[in-house]
């Protein structure tokens, strides 16, 4: 294929996934182009399998002279696509077994507030401290960068403050209201995490919205960042509350964890962890668990006993804690998911049981 019918074909192939209300396109050789929708993947209708050449031909379409030039050496790239402003898409390149894949996840235009995403309003007290740490958690295209989105947005619309987002790529472009928002993306505005977070402190930002925490320095300088005065949101790929806060200790060496858990103890807020279950009827949504940072949660973060924090997530719902398996519990009492759907997410499936009887 030429490099404009190689164009014309990738951009009808994402404009597909818009219009089918699908979330991702899947390129890789023997298999034709691929749209995820509702979490099931579909192989497009009428496409042949490709071939290595053009799924080459297709990803090249898409990337600058530099992008490929990278993706040569590196063997994989994250970038983003825009469609006319129509559609927005978070985008991977890679190499399996010598031939190249790739992988396109839709970013909606319009950033949705947590009411129409079906998520507890609650989750809006995150956003009105002036410090302090926030974790969304899930697992990956669980729609973690859509609710920190809603959250980041409500900022904007509500506070006259300097945030500033730091993504490998940017997602969701944000439109200034009464805040400032500088949105600096990865090798494009800053050679990598660590760097661009260490830069706030010098850039006057008020709040800070990291696309994921990936390596030791990112999260270290986050927590420090969020002791000094920065409202600091931030990603993590993991299960639950507990798992996160393991998670963040872990990664650094034993002799600074105390250290560590005394720091994650004060800054922290709360944990935002999620899925996205099918709904009845077609569509997806999301079950929530919110651990809010009460003092019974920081002596157990001091004291490194992360694995009782679900117990007190348990008993202090009448503080706005939510346990993944009540909200689970909450779907399928209103009709909106079948209990079947709920036992694939939950991860004590005798207790939801007895939740609902």
């Amino acid at each position: 294929m030429s490099n404009t019918q190689s164009e014309l074909k990738i951009k009808n192939f994402l404009q597909m996934v818009a219009q089918q209300g699908g979330s991702d396109l899947h390129l890789s050789v023997g298999r034709p182009p691929t749209i995820r929708v509702d979490g099931k993947l579909y192989p497009i209708s009428g496409e042949e399998k490709l071939t290595g050449a053009e799924v080459a031909d297709l990803s090249r379409a898409v990337l600058s002279d530099d992008q490929w030039a990278r993706l040569q050496r590196e063997k994989q790239i994250d970038f983003s696509v825009d469609l006319q402003e129509k559609a927005r898409f978070r985008s991977n390149v890679y190499f399996q077994r010598g031939t190249l894949a790739a992988a396109f996840r839709l970013i909606p235009s319009e950033i949705r507030t947590l009411e129409d995403l079906n998520i507890t309003p609650l989750l809006y007290e995150f956003a009105k401290p002036s410090q302090g740490f926030v974790l969304v958690t899930g697992p990956c295209g669980h729609g973690k960068s859509t609710t920190l989105a809603a959250i980041i947005d409500y900022i904007n619309h509500t506070r006259q403050d300097h945030i500033i987002t730091i993504e490998d790529p940017i997602e969701y472009l944000f439109d200034p209201d009464m805040c400032i928002i500088d949105q600096r993306e990865i090798l494009q505005d800053s050679p990598n995490f660590p760097s661009a977070l260490r830069a706030v402190f010098r850039e006057d930002a008020d709040v800070v919205m990291v696309g994921e925490m990936r390596d030791v320095e990112t999260i270290s300088t986050a927590i420090t960042a969020a002791e000094t005065g920065h409202l600091i949101f931030a990603t993590l790929h993991t299960n639950d509350a507990a798992q996160t806060v393991d998670r963040i200790v872990d990664v650094f060496p034993a002799h600074q964890q105390n250290q560590i858990r005394m720091q994650l103890a004060q800054s922290l807020l709360g944990i935002i962890s999620q899925r996205l279950v099918n709904r009845i009827g077609g569509g997806r949504v999301p079950a929530v668990e919110i651990l809010i940072n009460n003092n019974a949660v920081a002596n157990l973060i001091r004291e490194g006993k992360s694995h009782q924090i679900n117990l007190v997530i348990e008993t202090s719902k009448e503080q706005g804690m939510i346990p993944l398996n009540h909200s689970l519990a909450e779907l399928v009492k209103q009709g909106i998911i079948s209990l079947d759907e709920a036992e694939i997410y939950s991860t004590n499936k005798e207790e939801l049981r007895i939740i609902l009887r």
